[in-house]
């Protein structure tokens, strides 16, 4: 036993990762790291596509682009350590490390709530005010959206790992995760975790469902305007638009809302691992494919792009 004195501070944490059986180890390495692959060239094709056609210059995908960027920086927080821990002998992650691994990950996530919210309100007002459009969603604006998406997040995440670093670990120092998440971490903490508890629960869940509400009341504006339209033709037209939108939000929320909104108390990390690995790398993996094949622009893009590189 270590003597009492030099057990407040913990300096490394051991992250079990998904699974200890050696066997699937090396097909859930191949696995994510395709995954991790697929990701992060989707999405740069799709950077690279929206500002190499003049034609997408528009807040749309302005918004897509930095939606495609986050996801990238996203799923970088956490899948190289991952894989780099598949392969270790040694599963282990210091604390510095590992609350910075915690900061990104919520800043990035909350950052891809607010774009998703940013590009619904953007189809709403392409929608319901199309007349008022280009006034309304000016390039200023689209900047100023995606920079308070960028500032509310990492000021938010600040928060909690500023509270977090003033915990102190005791305890056994296993987290049954494959990324410093801010649950796994306040259940191991011996100290008073109620402010963090309550920040993640209020705080938390105003920036995760503040965009949603968002979300939910555009596309109840939109469902409206679309059931005005006479044509079936021109109802398809608008809702395709939509489509991939709604497809990546509600990938995105249902699992986040699933692990995060509720006490802590319900938490199961065993369970909770699964959801997490879809939000954090499934969904931005699918995101260019959604954005990509329903989209006649993107096509195009994509194929003037093939052509110039070629």
């Amino acid at each position: 036993a270590m003597p009492r004195g030099n057990q407040s501070r913990m300096t490394e944490f051991l992250l079990l990762g998904l699974t200890t059986d050696p066997k699937q180890q090396v097909w859930l390495f191949a696995t994510f790291l395709a995954m991790y692959l697929v990701n992060v060239v989707g999405n740069s094709v799709i950077i690279a596509a929206i500002r190499g056609d003049v034609r997408l210059h528009t807040p749309m995908y302005f918004l897509l682009a930095n939606l495609s960027l986050v996801d990238i920086c996203f799923t970088t927080v956490i899948v190289p350590q991952m894989l780099v821990n598949m392969l270790a002998q040694k599963k282990t992650i210091l604390f510095p490390q590992c609350i910075t691994q915690m900061y990104f990950f919520v800043a990035f996530g909350i950052t891809d709530s607010f774009l998703l919210a940013a590009m619904a309100v953007d189809r709403y007002v392409a929608i319901c005010n199309p007349l008022h459009y280009t006034s309304t969603m000016s390039p200023r604006r689209c900047l100023l959206l995606v920079v308070a998406s960028w500032m509310v997040s990492h000021l938010h995440s600040l928060t909690h790992t500023i509270l977090m670093a003033r915990l102190s670990f005791c305890g056994p120092k296993i987290i049954h995760h494959f990324f410093c998440d801010v649950q796994p971490l306040l259940t191991l903490s011996c100290s008073d975790t109620s402010v963090n508890e309550l920040l993640a629960f209020t705080e938390g869940s105003f920036v995760i469902m503040s965009p949603f509400i968002f979300i939910i009341i555009s596309y109840v504006h939109i469902t409206r305007a679309v059931l005005r339209v006479p044509s079936g033709g021109g109802r398809y037209k608008v809702f395709s638009t939509c489509g991939s939108h709604l497809t990546v939000v509600a990938l995105f929320y249902g699992t986040i809302i699933s692990v995060y909104i509720r006490p802590s108390s319900t938490y199961s990390v065993t369970k909770d691992r699964v959801i997490t690995v879809i939000y954090t790398v499934v969904t931005p993996m699918l995101n260019p494919f959604i954005y990509s094949l329903r989209n006649k622009d993107m096509k195009q893009a994509l194929r003037t792009l093939t052509r110039r590189t070629e």
